[in-house]
């Protein structure tokens, strides 16, 4: 017989009640202000809260700001997951999953939180380790996916992930100043499909048979 789960206590929902008004304060100041501008006092009271309250959460602005960068990245992989999930096949939502996470850059409070001020901020290693618990750890998923499924046949699917993880965040940066974003997102699809393409079975089959014939043929 399972054990019942205890409901959370009224000072329990409290809690995580002013946790989640200091959050959403946070990032509406953080996306419009930048970090160096934003103040607690300020982040307090547009959450309605004391600043006895944020310290009871967060022990400075850098932490609230850590919080605001993991939520927003959790939030990233929600909607790729809610984008995708409708799709059978692993490689339409691979390419439809990075079709909405280049969406989710193209958004100002996530190009300036997440993309512009998080790395210097938090400072690289610990940006790169919120990336790749969220947005990295799901292409990585689907890339390992599709191995294991002989959809992709390449050694270090590892390598690979991360490879193509470069090549949208580069594309991510560069979204903020393209003319044409529509434009932009659609060539990083073709492109990124073109490099896999060649580590599917059929062409690396291909690939070898070429190799075969080079190599008879001297």
């Amino acid at each position: 017989m399972s054990e019942a789960i205890p409901e959370r206590t009224r000072r329990e929902e409290y809690t995580e009640a002013t946790r989640q008004a200091l959050l959403a304060a946070g990032r509406d100041i953080f996306a419009h202000e930048g970090y160096q501008a934003a103040g607690i006092e300020a982040i307090s009271r547009a959450a309605r809260v004391t600043r006895g309250a944020f310290y009871h959460h967060f022990d400075d602005k850098k932490a609230l700001f850590d919080a605001v960068v993991v939520s927003m990245q959790a939030e990233a992989v929600a909607r790729v997951n809610e984008r995708s999930r409708g799709q059978r096949k692993i490689w339409s939502r691979l390419f439809i999953g990075i079709d909405a996470y280049l969406d989710v850059c193209c958004e100002p409070a996530y190009r300036r939180v997440v993309i512009q001020e998080a790395p210097a901020v938090l400072g690289s290693k610990r940006s790169q380790e919120i990336d790749e618990a969220y947005p990295m750890a799901l292409l990585m998923a689907s890339m390992k996916a599709l191995k294991r499924d002989g959809e992709l046949v390449f050694e270090d699917i590892d390598l690979l992930a991360r490879m193509v993880d470069a090549m949208i965040c580069k594309v991510g940066l560069m979204l903020a100043d393209a003319d044409d974003q529509t434009a932009l997102k659609a060539r990083c699809h073709d492109i990124i499909a073109a490099l896999l393409e060649r580590f599917r079975p059929e062409a690396r089959k291909k690939t070898g048979a070429d190799r075969s014939g080079l190599v008879s043929g001297c």
